[in-house]
């Protein structure tokens, strides 16, 4: 396995320079990039339609080209799901990630092409791990196997032809055959539908095996590692798998579950950041000193950034030669599976500019701002962190929503949190993660100077299982299911305390 391991490092370092270059030219390679997208798609439906052909620069991008959301295009995605070719994108379409959604609104489809699949999501996927083998010399990495949580696909109902799943799943599906090898479980298993017997299946798998490697949403991976040391009566998961070195998180903050890993794996492995989302791979991170994440310039994606207060604005929007460092910018991309200026509903913003990288901040419709608090899902996933650091607090997850002022109460923002172990004094977790907030977000801090706009925020402990029973009653139980943290009405969190009551 040693030959084995220098084989699979010798590979991935080749792909290094490539690397390099876009970050010793990040302005150019972007253009070269958009100029790229038009020329290929000027003869598509929609190309003909925005005139393609004549744009030049992003200026003209810009005035052609209005925004785009889901609902704009989805009519140009329902008719690839039917397998009309040269719509978005030249050529047929037969795959469509499943997106996770936040919300209980249907499902959205988003389309994969054959091009964006392997030279956006899984070429991406192998430079991350290039660099983090740069990084880490020493890896074993491919001495063992890696533990993927995905979801799953099954064939478009209306067309056989086409399929919609998980994003993982497609790529576990579309994989190299090599790679495929030092991955577990098998399809048979990772591509099962029923989410509770594939958790049980892959414990049941993996623990046979030499796993050195894991990648999922933090929340459902917990769920395996604790069933895995339930099934073999072992204190820490390197009791199971010895050679255990790298965690590759993505989808949610895992400031929050960084903790809880710690102590389950009882020795000290890499915890690594990446940004893939069903409408491309994007980021991810580069260094072992902090997990901001390299903005990948070389895959097919063209970016845009507009600064974000609550509304977006195309004529701000601006490429990586103006974005500047500190500023909350909603990120709009256009890609080689034909998305064109499409706002994918994240927030970022940029912690350096040489090389271009950046952090996740939240969502252009999950944040709180009732007040003028102005709260990310940033913010509020430090703050938990801190609090449960500074109380030995376990979560599970949570919301947040505010209570609206009144005549009788005076507006504030409650937390519902499910605990996997709640603090000692509830009280001394909430002023906690009160102060913490104050000290993240100079907005939440001066509304809730001497209590006069905000008063403290509370906390509701919800019952254990009630986001799994959320979940699961929305038919959303899956790797890449998210609950919505922060939404500025009460109608989720009203749903889930109903939920946690009728768990009692």
């Amino acid at each position: 396995m040693h030959i084995v391991n220098s084989i699979g490092k010798f590979y991935f370092n080749t792909r290094i320079p490539s690397i390099d270059r876009f970050i010793s030219a990040p302005v150019e390679t972007q253009h070269r990039v958009l100029s790229y997208l038009l020329k290929r798609a000027q003869n598509t439906e929609f190309g003909k339609q925005q005139h393609f052909a004549d744009i030049r620069d992003h200026q003209d991008f810009k005035s052609n080209v209005a925004l785009q959301g889901y609902e704009s295009l989805k009519p140009f995605f329902k008719r690839m799901q039917a397998s009309e070719a040269d719509v978005l994108w030249p050529g047929t379409i037969r795959w469509f990630a499943k997106s996770s959604g936040t919300t209980n609104d249907a499902s959205k489809f988003i389309p994969v092409s054959e091009e964006g699949l392997h030279r956006s999501h899984i070429k991406t996927g192998k430079d991350f791990l290039s660099m983090y083998l740069r990084n880490n010399p020493a890896s074993r990495f491919f001495t063992g196997k890696g533990l993927v949580m995905g979801g799953a696909y099954h064939p478009n109902e209306l067309n056989p032809d086409v399929f919609v799943g998980d994003v993982s799943a497609i790529l576990m599906k579309n994989l190299d055959t090599w790679i495929q090898y030092f991955r577990e479980p098998d399809l048979s298993v990772a591509l099962l539908s029923e989410w509770e017997q594939k958790l049980d299946r892959i414990a049941d798998i993996t623990i046979r095996q030499n796993v050195t490697n894991i990648s999922g949403v933090p929340s459902w991976t917990l769920l395996l590692l604790r069933k895995v040391l339930e099934k073999t009566k072992q204190p820490y998961i390197r009791n199971v798998w010895p050679d255990i070195e790298l965690y590759c998180h993505g989808g949610v903050g895992f400031a929050p579950y960084r903790q809880q890993f710690e102590e389950l794996m009882g020795k000290h492995i890499s915890y690594q950041n990446v940004y893939n989302a069903s409408e491309g791979f994007f980021a991810y991170q580069d260094t072992l000193d902090n997990d901001n994440m390299l903005l990948h310039l070389d895959n097919g994606v063209f970016y845009e950034f507009i600064p974000f207060n609550g509304t977006l604005d195309s004529d701000n929007a601006v490429t990586i030669a103006d974005v500047k460092p500190g500023i909350n910018y909603a990120m709009v991309i256009s890609t080689n599976s034909g998305l064109w200026r499409y706002v994918i509903g994240d927030t970022v913003e940029f912690t350096d500019t040489a090389p271009y990288r950046i952090r996740i901040t939240g969502r252009t419709k999950h944040y709180i701002n009732v007040f003028g608090e102005e709260v990310t899902i940033d913010n509020t996933d430090k703050a938990l962190a801190a609090a449960c650091s500074d109380t030995g607090a376990k979560v599970v997850d949570y919301t947040i929503a505010p209570v609206y002022t009144t005549h009788l109460q005076q507006g504030k923002h409650q937390w519902g949190i499910e605990f996997n172990s709640p603090p000692d004094d509830m009280g001394s977790f909430e002023s906690i993660l009160d102060h913490k907030l104050q000290a993240l977000n100079s907005d939440y801090q001066a509304k809730r100077s001497a209590d006069l706009a905000m008063g403290k925020l509370t906390v509701m402990p919800l019952n254990s299982g009630t986001f799994y029973q959320w979940l699961k009653s929305k038919e959303k139980l899956g790797s890449q299911q998210k609950i919505p943290r922060l939404l500025n009405d009460r109608s989720f969190i009203n749903e889930v305390i109903n939920i946690s009551e009728n768990l009692k």
